[in-house]
């Protein structure tokens, strides 16, 4: 069940369907100056999609333009079939997406357990417990680490609780902006291959925008490619993993 953008908080059941998210010639940025010129993405209900590209290809900015964080200029953004272009953040986390930016993610001085708390912001009282209890059942290191201020966290684990917030609200989509920045390789690895895999087996679609192409291949069902702005490839990893010009822009010696 989904609501209004002016609308209530009724949606808040537990979701097990992932939801289909689709960009239509989106163009976005800030200041009226556009990062993002046209690009036309979809995701399908319960699919992992990955979008891969250069420092400055726009991939971040078009993540904030679909949650309402930057301008929309032009184009379109549907969630559900809904079009939602334009609506504020809170809306959008109405109606079933989840969003875990890639910095400021968690409340540092703030304990594991109160940081689900705040998560589930749209949530009535009663609600609560019962969805932290879930969220520590998909992930169990939380429920060790409840009491733990987040600032103590090691980078894995603060990504981990960041996921575990979004999932508070029982997000049908979820969008994932550079999740393993600044971790170190094995516990990357472990951040894309346990912990989006897991939000992926909760049912719900995911978004996820990576620097490390070659790492989120290996779990993603289909990549988009940004370069200044525009999908420039897009295809499943096998499709990619085959061509020369994306082996040499990203899978080659020097990739991440």
């Amino acid at each position: 069940m989904s609501v209004d953008q002016g609308g209530s908080t009724g949606l808040l059941e537990e979701r097990v369907t992932g939801i289909e998210l689709r960009t239509d010639g989106l163009i976005a940025g800030y200041d009226r100056s556009p990062v993002v010129h046209g690009v036309s993405i979809s995701v399908a209900p319960a699919e992992i999609v990955s979008i891969v590209g250069p420092n400055g290809s726009g991939k971040s900015t078009l993540l904030k333009a679909i949650v309402g964080v930057v301008e929309t200029l032009g184009g379109t953004v549907s969630i559900g079939g809904r079009d939602v272009t334009g609506w504020a953040s809170d809306a959008i986390a109405r109606i079933g997406v989840g969003y875990v930016p890639q910095v400021d993610d968690v409340f540092p001085p703030l304990t594991v357990r109160e940081n689900l708390e705040m998560g589930g912001y749209l949530l009535k009282s009663r609600q609560i417990e019962p969805r932290i209890e879930h969220v520590m059942s998909i992930f169990p290191r939380l429920r060790q680490l409840s009491s733990r201020r987040a600032g103590k966290l090691s980078g894995g684990e603060r990504k981990m609780l960041a996921m575990g917030r979004a999932l508070m609200l029982g997000p049908a989509l979820v969008m994932l902006d550079e999740p393993t920045a600044n971790l170190a390789p094995a516990i990357a690895h472990t951040v894309l291959h346990e912990h989006v895999r897991q939000l992926a087996a909760t049912g719900a679609s995911v978004l996820v925008v990576e620097q490390r192409a070659r790492a989120v291949l290996e779990i993603s069902d289909r990549t988009y490619v940004l370069g200044g702005g525009l999908v420039q490839m897009e295809g499943t990893p096998a499709d990619l993993s085959s061509s020369s010009e994306f082996i040499d822009s990203f899978l080659g010696a020097n990739a991440a």
